[in-house]
């Protein structure tokens, strides 16, 4: 059933000589001005002296999103599913459906009426979706500064770097287009400062108090070379030696040459020839 639409310009009569003026909602039918139909409508009769434009609502799957005169309301368009589409925006009466490839996908031309598969974005590269309609290759874009990816993906994109600042951290390894930023706690931050500095002063110190040892003992004729000049026998006591040497001569005596054998660490005089009487005194 029609409805005559409500609320228009009241039709008047023109003479033959009179011009005819209509306003962009109407047109001109028979020398008057008839109204069009309003979005999401369509024209069913014209009008005439007595009665206004009929219009009908579009039926299901269809569409007008504009003022008309047509008799007609215009098909959704189908986002088939051979040709990779899916519905992004269903239609109503006065929008049509927008279609859109689904993932991993890209138009194949720019009426986008069919998709193809996308070559995956490799690392460093990101995948932007609002390429994917005006495009007819894979839609990857080198990642901004700022942001990374470190997959080889059809369907992911650049991804920002992690705040560090905003979860109460530093950055300990600044990112790059294949990487995140790497945070650290500020307290070990300072430790990775600290630790090198101090182990470089402790290591200062210890060579300078080894220098300090070294050369006071040689001052003090501790060193090797003082060793060397007093001779390592007086070290090596407990361990017997003879030292010969000449005893003065007493009137009426003979000379004989006198031995010292270090017994216990203590000198012992010995003459030569007289070996036998000690050890026979020694054997009582």
């Amino acid at each position: 059933m029609g409805s005559v639409v409500q609320g228009r310009p009241h039709l008047g009569c023109w003479g033959p000589g009179d011009a005819v003026r209509c306003s962009d909602k109407q047109y001109e039918h028979k020398g008057k001005c008839c109204n069009r139909c309003q979005p999401g409508e369509k024209l069913v009769s014209e009008c005439n002296a007595t009665e206004d434009s009929v219009c009908v609502r579009c039926e299901s799957g269809h569409y007008q999103q504009s003022w008309t005169k047509e008799r007609h309301c215009t098909p959704h368009d189908i986002c088939e599913d051979y040709t990779g589409l899916i519905v992004k925006t269903q239609g109503n009466a006065t929008h049509n459906t927008v279609c859109q490839c689904r993932a991993g996908m890209h138009c194949s031309d720019t009426s986008c009426q069919t998709c193809v598969e996308n070559q995956p974005c490799k690392q460093g590269f990101g995948f932007v979706s609002a390429k994917t309609v005006p495009q007819t290759s894979s839609p990857c874009e080198p990642c901004p500064e700022g942001t990374f990816s470190n997959v080889s993906s059809k369907t992911e994109p650049c991804y920002p770097w992690t705040s560090c600042e905003e979860k109460g951290l530093v950055v300990k390894e600044k990112g790059t287009n294949t990487s995140d930023v790497i945070c650290e706690s500020a307290r070990r931050s300072s430790l990775s400062v600290l630790i090198p500095i101090t182990a470089a002063v402790v290591t200062c110190l210890v060579g300078i108090c080894i220098y300090c040892l070294v050369h006071t003992g040689e001052e003090q004729g501790l060193g090797p070379r003082s060793l060397g000049r007093r001779g390592w026998g007086k070290v090596e006591a407990g361990v017997p030696r003879e030292m010969e040497r000449q005893e003065p001569k007493e009137d009426g005596e003979d000379i004989f040459p006198v031995q010292e054998t270090l017994l216990g660490g203590q000198p012992v005089a010995q003459e030569d020839g007289k070996e036998s009487r000690i050890s026979e005194q020694e054997g009582l």
